[in-house]
């Protein structure tokens, strides 16, 4: 038959984002009038900051918008630079940064450089589904750790040990803070790690697109401790800009040239529009930082107010918006637990399951990047549906 000549490729055979899922259902019951709080996707409720849209108004009225560099225009790589030597006291030529379409293409690039099809790349579960997906869909090897509380949710030279026994590991990814759990490495047990992976010769790809959002713990980049590191963040969470698409890499010298090439021919580059707005974006650190507060604000309230009603669990929560709360106590099938939260209480979570398909059906996750007041309304809705 036509259609069994007509597949869809086995690479594209990777399993649906479901936070994604839930928001689009939750727009559905929106749109049929029901009243849905937000708790599904790490999305700031804040807007852009006042630099970046007077930059882009700027330049939207000078109205000359084409393609840059695959690289990023220039003054975008050195603000950055500028960025890494306040924040970090870190020194990191323009030459080797880079401007992306979002953390996400960075992925793909860091991905399509430095790994060849079969590499396995070691990551924690519970994890940003996003990861593995790609890594599947570009012919890479998935090699999920499973993280717990004896070494904080954080990956270990151990654990490294223990997958090496299976077969070679070209790559390791790490977030800290971390999605879904919120919860970050200490400085020794990062620079442990890279460390490790520096004297095995294995890449260390370094998210650190919640970096900024610190609350309990020292934030450190993985350029403290290595120049081997592959570090990809953006302006979608602390900056507030996530329907601007615009994120940026840091790249070890020998990766500059064949990454790229690489987006030259997948991009061409980022938005110009973007990335004039993102530079400025870098100056608006007291606006971003009133924000912030906000966010301090939700954790506090959420922390306190869910053990309340019965999410007595909670994985430690020092950084990025996100709770990961154990609801074994309510239910062991996670995907059913959001499904029946979000018809009858209105709330939308997203289930763990998204982030670790063995022990994610005991766990959700709950944004708290939305306003104060919706998060006060939630902790009501589910004291009443519990």
């Amino acid at each position: 038959m036509v259609q069994d000549r007509f597949r869809p490729s086995k690479r594209s055979d990777v399993a649906p984002f479901i936070a994604m899922d839930v928001l689009a259902e939750a727009a559905g019951l929106e749109a049929a009038g029901r009243s849905i709080i937000h708790m599904e996707v790490g999305q700031p409720s804040a807007p852009a900051p006042k630099t970046a849209l007077a930059a882009a108004e700027a330049a939207l009225k000078h109205g000359k918008l084409g393609y840059t560099e695959a690289l990023g225009i220039k003054p975008l790589r050195e603000a950055l630079a500028t960025h890494y030597r306040k924040t970090y006291g870190v020194d990191v030529p323009s030459g080797r940064i880079m401007a992306t379409t979002g953390s996400s293409a960075g992925f793909n690039l860091a991905f399509l450089a430095a790994f060849d099809p079969g590499d396995r790349i070691v990551l924690t579960a519970p994890g940003y589904p996003a990861y593995r997906n790609i890594i599947k869909a570009l012919g890479l090897v998935p090699v999920e750790v499973e993280v717990g509380a004896e070494t904080r949710w954080s990956l270990t030279p151990d654990h490294l040990d223990a997958a090496r026994k299976d077969g070679p590991v070209r790559g390791v990814l790490v977030a800290s803070p971390a999605n879904p759990t919120g919860t970050m490495m200490t400085a020794e047990a990062l620079s442990d790690l890279i460390a490790y992976c520096d004297e095995a010769g294995i890449w260390f790809i370094s998210d650190e697109i919640y970096h900024g959002l610190d609350y309990a713990g020292e934030q450190k980049t993985a350029l403290e401790t290595s120049q081997n590191a592959i570090i990809i963040n953006s302006f979608s969470k602390y900056y507030c800009m996530t329907g601007w698409r615009i994120g940026w890499m840091v790249l070890p010298e020998q990766l500059v040239r064949p990454t790229e090439r690489i987006a030259q021919s997948l991009y061409i580059s980022p938005p110009e529009l973007s990335q004039i707005a993102a530079a400025s974006a870098l100056d608006a650190v007291q606006e971003l930082e009133a924000v912030k507060a906000g966010y301090a604000a939700n954790r506090e309230l959420l922390v306190k107010g869910l053990p309340e009603i019965g999410f007595d669990k909670l994985l430690p929560v020092d950084g990025a918006f996100y709770i990961y709360a154990d609801i074994s106590r309510f239910s062991s099938d996670s995907l059913d637990f959001a499904k029946r939260m979000l018809h009858e209480a209105g709330v939308a979570a997203t289930p763990g399951v998204d982030f670790d398909p063995v022990h994610g059906k005991e766990f959700m996750r709950f944004s708290f990047a939305g306003a104060h007041d919706d998060m006060k309304s939630a902790l009501q809705r589910l004291k009443d549906w519990i």
